[in-house]
């Protein structure tokens, strides 16, 4: 074992420990850190040779998630871990987002980060810990890199903000505010809120920013003491003469193109065709060199010839104001929505931004389509999903087709969360939601225009959502001591600019932040002139969305399923599910409805069309108790000489006695009813061994539950010895004031009956 070095710092109001030295003494870097009884392992490994012919540093990072940590074994056939999990994703691609910043722009060695957590006490979380993980092993690995960063989580409950809130304290929080940076500036954030206004959300970043100044310090402290020699690397630079040459044959031209070439199309094909221009030239220059050293690699040209495109449109937008498709700083571009696009469909939606276009589908579905989670975490089954697609043909290009990258995973996760916390409640609303939005068209910010589609799409279903969600992307450019924000970036403007900052909210406040840059940081200055202008075109967007539809539809689309909810006492789910499962299985094949049933006794009884209520109506019968002057419509089960035992609810029967089954004088009971018949009878005793006395007598004559009560009595008030007890003229009027009292029975437990239609 080599030898073990501790670092322990306090990290809000807990002490977290960093301890490096003991494992994996091969890697480039290796540290644990631990807060509470959750550890997370982190190494940093640099490969010893550079990568030629890419144009781009080779990062990898991977957050492993293993069940051991939890004392769990995995649930798959092998009972071994698979592809990572949704989360296991989303929390490498934010440590990613937090590194690659920091890394020279002319590494082209592989590295690669490799984190798992040991163990998870399921109370402290692990992806902020995992960013101080991985910066503290690339800061004492021999890979070069201008760290250190930390990570944070921010809540705010009851309108506290909350350093490093446990897993248990975020149901409560209406944020969740993660941000990572430098002692200097900010470089990650990723954030979900509950409509929270710019004011608190700007609190919250200075609050975050200043807490991650001790464990940086920290990691500092131990590079110090335990941190290796940081290895030279050789630079994938452009020669000088290569630049030179691109500049002197090209760069006069490009700078017009970019000037007068204002849509995307026209000005990437005009690109293309100098670029291929200039590869003819270098080409048949090339041939002429005999000297090797004075030719021109294709590869740096294009290169130099993309580095000139970059220059030259940050140039004009910081020193003229001047964006490559020609609007100023603020200007959005054209905005256009729709609803109802798409036929039988729950609810659809149709967003464009320029050239970005975006349908979302909305599908409702019963409580038991929610997805089971099954990560580290303690997680409730997920109700609802957004899933994003990005097909090649969205940017007009032809690729084979695979499962969604991590980047169309993280882009739908994004847009999930700008919505999650303006969705109705469970108890509100107990339908399953999925949407999925499908990019059409890609000019940059289909991510943004993936929540508003999903707004769209959401209140044509006629989900009630109290305002509706726009997103706008946020770009900056820092050149020549100058800094431009812009509103509303494209393509374009995403690739050569420093930062891509998406806001999401309503006109109340802010729901979902992401941000990712190229540089070492953001202030906390520009993030809150971002803040303001996103604000305004947010709400500029929010118009649009409305003008399409003013709010959410007041019916369901009739394709989708009705929902009703029943409480019953929990001790009765038993007779619900019946022996094996036959009993509820035998009640959805009669009635066509899907039965959900959850632990507290709720039941939802979803079909599309009027099956819920037959399959209710079952339910309602298995688990209800007689009730004393309450009506049933019962089946004989048995005749006896001094009565008849009806069966009036599944499973529970009861004795009407001779002298209760008619409103007139009953000679036998066979002369009266048969085995079979189906009558209308009033529970009028229920003695201490759970046996249940019937008369039908009380439903004839229309008794109050009161009278039931204080009129029964075994074997008394023969019907012909009572006053008009003969005479009455078949007492039609007695038993169809029965039938309307409810004839199958209610128990109050009907916990809403949600069709909105």
């Amino acid at each position: 074992m080599g030898t073990l070095h501790r670092f322990t710092v306090k990290f809000g109001d807990r002490d977290i420990i960093l301890e490096t030295g003991k494992l994996a003494e091969q890697a480039g870097g290796a540290v644990t850190v631990r807060d509470g009884d959750t550890v997370v392992f982190a190494t940093a490994t640099m490969s010893k040779k550079a990568r030629t012919g890419i144009d781009f540093f080779p990062l990898s990072v991977d957050f492993e998630e293993k069940m051991y940590a939890a004392g769990r074994i995995p649930g798959s056939f092998f009972r071994r871990e698979g592809r990572p999990s949704e989360q296991a994703i989303l929390s490498s691609r934010v440590v990613d987002r937090t590194l690659r910043p920091l890394f020279p722009d002319d590494l082209r060695n592989d590295v690669q980060i490799i984190l798992s957590a040991f163990s998870h006490d399921q109370e402290h979380q692990i992806d902020m810990l995992g960013i101080i993980a991985a910066s503290a092993a690339l800061a004492i690995s021999d890979a070069p890199w201008n760290g250190p960063v930390a990570g944070v989580r921010i809540g705010l409950i009851n309108g506290e903000l909350v350093v490093n809130p446990t897993i248990s304290q975020m149901p409560k929080s209406a944020l969740d505010l993660r941000l990572a940076g430098t002692a200097e500036a900010i470089n990650m954030v990723e954030c979900g809120a509950a409509e929270v206004d710019e004011e608190m959300m700007l609190k919250a970043l200075n609050l975050a920013h200043a807490l991650l100044q001790p464990v940086i310090a920290t990691i500092n402290e131990m590079r110090a003491a335990v941190g290796k020699v940081k290895s030279g690397y050789v630079p994938a630079s452009t020669k000088a003469n290569v630049s030179a040459a691109v500049e002197a044959k090209s760069g006069a031209r490009i700078r017009q193109i970019i000037a007068e070439q204002t849509e995307r199309s026209g000005r990437n094909e005009a690109l293309d065709v100098l670029k291929s221009e200039l590869v003819g030239f270098l080409v048949e220059q090339n041939e002429s060199l005999t000297d090797p050293e004075e030719q021109i690699e294709i590869g740096d040209a294009s290169d130099a010839f993309g580095e000139i495109v970059a220059k030259e449109a940050r140039r004009r937008i910081v020193d003229e104001g001047i964006r490559p498709d020609g609007r100023g700083l603020t200007d959005i571009r054209p905005l256009a929505a729709e609803v109802g696009v798409v036929p039988r469909v729950h609810g659809s939606g149709l967003f464009k931004r320029g050239q970005t276009q975006v349908l979302t589908i909305a599908t409702l579905g019963t409580p038991g389509d929610a997805q089971e989670i099954d990560t580290l975490s303690p997680e409730k089954p997920k109700r609802y999903m957004h899933h994003y697609n990005f097909p090649p043909y969205s940017t007009g290009e032809a690729s084979p087709l695979r499962g969604p990258k991590r980047r169309e995973i993280g882009h739908g996760a994004l847009a999930e969360t700008a919505l999650r916390y303006i969705l109705p409640s469970e108890t509100d609303f107990p339908y399953t939601i999925r949407l999925v939005s499908e990019v059409l068209s890609s000019n940059g910010s289909t991510s943004m225009a993936s929540v508003c589609g999903s707004t769209l799409a959401l209140m044509d279903a006629g989900v009630p959502i109290p305002r509706p969600v726009g997103g706008i992307a946020m770009g900056l450019i820092q050149e020549n001591g100058k800094t431009a924000v812009l509103t509303d970036i494209q393509g374009l403007e995403d690739h050569i600019g420093d930062m891509d900052f998406k806001v999401a909210g309503t006109s109340k406040g802010i729901t979902a932040l992401q941000m990712d840059i190229k540089i070492n940081g953001v202030s906390g200055e520009i993030m809150e002139k971002a803040l303001a202008q996103a604000r305004e075109a947010r709400l500029k967007i929010i118009d649009v969305i409305m003008g399409a539809l003013p709010a959410s539809r007041a019916e369901l689309s009739t394709s989708a399923p009705r929902i009703l909810t029943i409480k019953v006492n929990p001790a009765k789910i038993g007779a619900i599910i019946g022996p094996g499962g036959k009993t509820v299985r035998g009640i959805q094949e009669r009635t066509g409805a899907k039965i959900d049933i959850e632990e507290d006794g709720t039941v939802y009884v979803s079909s599309i069309d009027g099956g819920a209520v037959l399959a209710a109506e079952e339910i309602r019968g298995l688990t209800e108790d007689a009730e004393i002057g309450k009506i049933y419509t019962g089946k004989v089960t048995r005749i006896e000489s001094f009565g008849a035992f009806v069966e009036f609810l599944p499973g529970k029967d009861g004795m009407v006695h001779i002298s209760q089954l008619a409103d007139y004088r009953v000679e036998s009971v066979e002369s009266e009813v048969s085995l079979g018949d189906e009558i209308m009878v009033m529970v009028t005793n229920i003695d201490d061994g759970g046996k249940v006395r019937l008369s039908r007598q009380a439903v004839l004559e229309g008794w109050t539950p009161e009278e039931a009560r204080a009129r029964d009595s075994r074997g008394s008030s023969s019907g012909g010895n009572r006053s008009g007890g003969g005479n009455r003229s078949g007492g039609g009027g007695g038993y169809n004031r029965g039938g309307n009292s409810g004839g199958g029975g209610n128990s109050g437990g009907d916990g809403g009956n949600y069709n909105r239609s």
